[in-house]
């Protein structure tokens, strides 16, 4: 907390650029100021062309997005869930954010967010009800007008059709994990394999057969590791016989927030169906599977096995008929039961995201082999984080770290210096600028994030950036898992959040003591003066930002 604003560049706050060897670069970041973001991309342009010859004039770009990836299933951000080396491989050669965020934690919003750069009031998708505009701006219609050749395989989820792209080859919906239909150019058609692999091999017959006078910018989207986590064949058996370690929240009793307490996503209440892939005459001969009461789970998840081919049958079968077996067995209850389910999900979710790194080595792999490596923007995210058991639950769309943290990892050998761990606070919403810059094309006024590129060098002193993140989710009551509507503010020690209507609560955390939001401090008198700071600086970030709220 400090005198000088949250809105206000400053110059005593040092931001540092941390290398994982241990070396330190001081990088003294300022706090916002959209003149002086701009200025200081515009030196950071000159000063990197003067320093770095061997750039390339105009990269490639490689996007990569999971769905509903947590920051903690990447190795590279340190924990010892699972083990990622491909998508380490990014971060290895180039730039983690640490501090990486969204602004709506939800799909489609904020999908709609990384393509236009604008929060969801502004780019008009609130929720996933909403259908995306094609109409407006967005970075690859820029890239496209600037000479790009562009393109978008996998998953899209806006309901109407790509804007912007010269092929897009997309998922109908949220897709299937097996044997998935695809709408290409317009023309529905069923592809055989598990859809990581597919959506995989349709990038590389892009990449392999793209106009090689242009520069490319590719949107590699995949589906997983989105619910319901079906694992391909050759990773059922891969974390089979471990013991998930259950997460210190997972019993958390909500005390003091009102709106964590009325959610419906609790891993406690996962479908013995559609999650736990227990077979209908299992299922239908239990009571209380929880779950919401108006949907019957078993269609999608039928659908879904029967898509399967014989040989994909067999090999499911045989690896989840002893599973179906133990349940009948054992038959757990109570807080057996909740801890079962947890060790299925997480043995699902993370074989899944075996698979999704598999294959984003496959593309690494071929930029190596195609010389195409040192000149290709490569980022790596997801559209949100994703709950693993913390506070017991799945899912996302809460303010809270789990949901609003998603891994970010840039690698641009021509430029970026490797291993380097950025701390400063940013968005998904910076996405759409920062490849803007790093291609040379002006970024709209009308795009509200800010280029990351000054935070990936250490050749500015003096790049002033955010000393705080606004949020904003609105899907209530239409939406899944009961999650009220609510906004807030994020500094680097304290975190703000307002739930709507008629709970009308606050919550107030200091993150710096209590990282897993446990304790709500709102209302307390030790707290009144960060309080009203916090109140003044979400009230003026909530004006900058045309979401202006109410006194």
């Amino acid at each position: 907390m400090t005198q000088a604003g949250w809105g206000t560049p400053r110059e005593d706050v040092g931001i540092v650029l941390q290398g994982r060897n241990g070396n330190a670069e001081p990088l003294i970041l300022g706090r916002t100021g959209r003149s002086l973001r701009l200025l200081a991309v515009g030196l950071l342009l000159i000063l990197g062309l003067a320093c770095a010859p061997d750039r390339a004039a105009r990269p490639n770009i490689l996007f990569i997005m999971s769905d509903d990836h947590a920051q903690r299933a990447v190795s590279a951000y340190g924990d010892s869930l699972i083990e990622t080396p491909n998508i380490d491989r990014i971060a290895d050669q180039g730039v983690l954010f640490a501090n990486s965020f969204v602004t709506n934690s939800i799909c489609a919003p904020s999908r709609a967010v990384l393509l236009t750069g604008k929060y969801s009031h502004v780019n008009g998708l609130r929720d996933n009800r909403d259908a995306f505009d094609g109409s407006q701006e967005t970075f690859p219609k820029l890239l496209r007008a600037a000479g790009y050749e562009t393109a978008i395989v996998g998953k899209w989820h806006l309901k109407t059709e790509p804007t912007g792209f010269d092929t897009w080859r997309i998922l109908v919906d949220q897709g299937q994990y097996y044997n998935p239909d695809f709408i290409e150019n317009g023309v529905t058609v069923q592809r055989q394999g598990y859809v990581t692999d597919v959506i995989t091999d349709m990038a590389l017959e892009f990449l392999r057969a793209r106009d090689p006078e242009k520069p490319f910018a590719l949107l590699y989207q995949h589906k997983a590791p989105h619910r319901n986590w079906m694992p391909d064949t050759r990773h059922l058996e891969r974390f089979a016989e471990r013991d998930i370690p259950i997460p210190p929240t997972f019993d958390d009793d909500y005390d003091g927030r009102l709106a964590a307490a009325g959610q419906d996503m609790r891993v406690a209440d996962m479908y013995l169906s559609l999650d736990m892939k227990l077979q209908r005459d299992v299922y239908e001969t239990e009571t209380g599977t929880g779950g919401h009461p108006t949907y019957d789970p078993t269609a999608g998840w039928e659908d879904d096995y029967r898509r399967m081919s014989d040989t994909q049958r067999a090999a499911w079968d045989a690896h989840y008929d002893p599973i179906n077996a133990e349940f009948q067995r054992e038959r757990p209850q109570g807080d057996a039961l909740a801890r079962w389910k947890y060790q299925r999900y997480m043995r699902d979710y993370l074989a899944t995201v075996a698979s999704l790194d598999d294959n984003v080595g496959r593309l690494l792999d071929y930029l190596d082999e195609a010389g195409l490596s040192n000149d290709t923007l490569v980022v790596y995210t997801s559209d949100q984080g994703f709950y693993l058991g913390e506070h017991g639950w799945y899912d996302k769309r809460f303010m809270y770290e789990e949901s609003l943290r998603t891994p970010l990892l840039l690698r641009y050998p021509a430029e970026l210096d490797a291993a380097i761990r950025q701390d400063a606070l940013v968005l998904n919403l910076d996405l759409a600028p920062t490849i803007l810059d790093f291609a040379g094309v002006r970024v709209p006024d009308a795009m509200q994030g800010a280029s990351l590129r000054p935070l990936t060098s250490s050749l500015l002193s003096d790049a002033p950036w955010r000393d705080a993140i606004y949020y904003r989710y609105y899907e209530y009551p239409h939406g899944w898992h009961s999650v009220r509507p609510h906004y807030g503010l994020r500094t680097e020690e304290f975190k703000l959040i307002h739930f709507e209507g008629d709970l009308d609560t606050w919550e107030l955390f200091d993150l710096s003591v209590d990282p897993h939001e446990l304790t709500n401090l709102y209302g307390q008198e030790e707290m009144r003066v960060v309080q009203e700071e916090l109140h003044e600086a979400l009230r003026a970030l909530r004006l900058e930002l045309g979401d202006a709220a109410p006194n």
